[in-house]
């Protein structure tokens, strides 16, 4: 069953990227001139592409607990450290919130994949890939949330004033 789920999820995930793209596109003459903006439209991206690049790994061998808690771990861990580095909340405390419950959500994703026995503690019938997968399900969502967000943000960045080589 969880196969079935990973192999939907991530043609999910990758065709939001896609739509996300045709996003950043269609605004890239506003937030060309704006770091704060580049980095969320990345950070939106990272929502999308490392549930689907998870995904995908745990299709290559469905039987193989340790690709799977190798590859989550290092993804998921990644992507906790490359939010807080981008630091690309965003506008306002709905955007604040949802960057905040992304990276602790990369966190224990990481853990779960990093000691499975941690997943027990919903209970014993509970197998760590299913928590995974909820976890995964609540970063795609708080992604498309924050890509909502950002698509009807107002941008005042005007592009920088030209260099008179005469000067």
């Amino acid at each position: 069953m969880l196969k079935d789920f990973y192999a939907a999820f991530a043609p999910v995930c990758f065709t939001l990227l896609g739509l996300w793209l045709i996003v950043v596109q269609t605004r890239h003459a506003e937030w060309r001139w704006s770091s704060l903006h580049r980095r969320r439209a990345y950070a939106v991206s990272l929502h999308f592409s490392l549930p689907g690049l998870m995904s995908l790994l745990s299709l290559v061998d469905s039987t193989s607990t340790s690709l799977w808690r190798v590859s989550f771990a290092i993804i998921a861990g990644g992507g906790a450290v490359v939010l807080v580095a981008v630091r690309g909340p965003a506008p306002g405390r709905l955007g604040a919130v949802a960057f905040v419950v992304a990276v602790v959500l990369y966190a224990i994703i990481a853990l779960v994949a990093i000691a499975p026995s941690s997943a027990h503690v919903l209970g014993h019938s509970v197998r760590a890939l299913r928590v995974e997968a909820v976890l995964l399900s609540g970063i795609v969502f708080l992604g498309a949330n924050v890509a909502w967000l950002l698509l009807f943000e107002n941008t005042e960045v005007l592009p920088p004033e030209p260099v008179d080589a005469a000067i």
